[in-house]
């Protein structure tokens, strides 16, 4: 029960974060403009009931496509909501003891996760919100997968003194992934995708244009409507720059702890895991430079959504293997 509760959990997860991010990029998180319904609705309003809709929210006509998208993605987020549940409490009635912290922790991040999808739309897309949700998304999927890890006992063997030195870059790693993916939140939060659009870094002149302050102030200006952003031209190209210098720091980290882990890596395991990595890597370089040149298609951004939460569990899965390394079975 343990094990089919985590991974349908997992598979939801999944979902919920490209569904999530499909809606963020098509412009639909205020699709459904109150909540937990739509339009006063239970489901996306049809026939009859349009003219009823819109006239409750005159602001906002009702739009069934981006209604349809954020209303999915609800359910699908209701259904991991639920899924999490049972798996606390069987882990409580299974006396799953190693699991305790874990499926806990999963329930609190899910609540919490629950009011900032309401906050999302009740405080129309504040980016601070947006990007909180976001990562919240990202966190409760990895603690999913770390829990798949311990279930599957899954271990990388590497050589003993190599062993701290690694661990210590993939801890260093997972810091800097997650923080490269909540600037890339705050950089789709605030619409600055596409505001520079050469490379490497920007159009000449954006040094001049850098706002730190404006541009990454957790409270954004008071607004009646966030959507399609609030900051000024400045403020997005800082974001935007600095969401590119980023990526480039993250690349030279991921590429030191690559070199380490080629060299200290003693079973096919290590290996394939060292070639996951850098194949990962060099397509999210490739996913995000697509982005900028073919001026962010769709498809291309929320795959490099999808790889930017791959590569985060690929360090959570060397962090945990090398961590749990006594006492568990290891596949070489």
């Amino acid at each position: 029960m343990m094990r089919f509760l985590v991974y349908l959990s997992l598979f939801l997860a999944c979902f919920v974060i490209v569904l999530g991010a499909y809606t963020r990029l098509t412009d639909a998180g205020l699709g459904c403009p109150d909540w937990p319904g739509c339009y006063g609705f239970f489901s996306v309003p049809q026939g009859s009931d349009i003219a009823i809709a819109e006239q409750a929210y005159p602001e906002r006509p009702l739009e069934p496509d981006k209604a349809w998208n954020e209303m999915i993605h609800r359910y699908l987020a209701s259904s991991l909501g639920f899924s999490i549940l049972l798996l606390t409490y069987f882990t409580f009635k299974l006396k799953q003891q190693r699991f305790y912290f874990h499926s806990s922790l999963l329930l609190i991040l899910v609540c919490f996760q629950g009011a900032l999808g309401m906050w999302t739309v009740t405080m129309n897309l504040m980016p601070i919100i947006v990007m909180g949700h976001l990562l919240g998304g990202f966190t409760i999927f990895s603690l999913l997968c770390l829990m798949a890890f311990r279930l599957g006992h899954y271990q990388i063997r590497i050589h003993l003194y190599r062993q701290n030195r690694i661990f210590v870059l993939s801890c260093l790693c997972l810091v800097f992934v997650f923080l490269q993916i909540a600037l890339g939140g705050w950089t789709s939060a605030n619409y600055a995708a596409l505001v520079c659009t050469e490379l490497p870094i920007c159009e000449d002149g954006w040094l001049e244009l850098y706002q730190y302050q404006q541009a990454f102030s957790p409270i954004s200006p008071v607004a009646d409507n966030y959507e399609f952003g609030v900051l000024d031209f400045a403020a997005r190209v800082t974001i935007h720059s600095s969401h590119r210098i980023g990526a480039m720091v993250v690349t030279a980290i991921v590429l030191i702890f690559l070199a380490y882990l080629f060299h200290a890596a003693n079973c096919k395991v290590s290996h394939r895991v060292a070639w996951l990595i850098s194949l990962l890597l060099i397509t999210q370089i490739a996913l995000g430079v697509s982005n900028i040149v073919f001026l962010l298609p769709l498809s291309v951004a929320v795959a490099h959504n999808f790889v930017a939460l791959l590569l985060l569990v690929s360090f959570v899965f060397v962090i945990y293997s090398i961590k749990y390394r006594t006492g568990e079975h290891g596949y070489g």
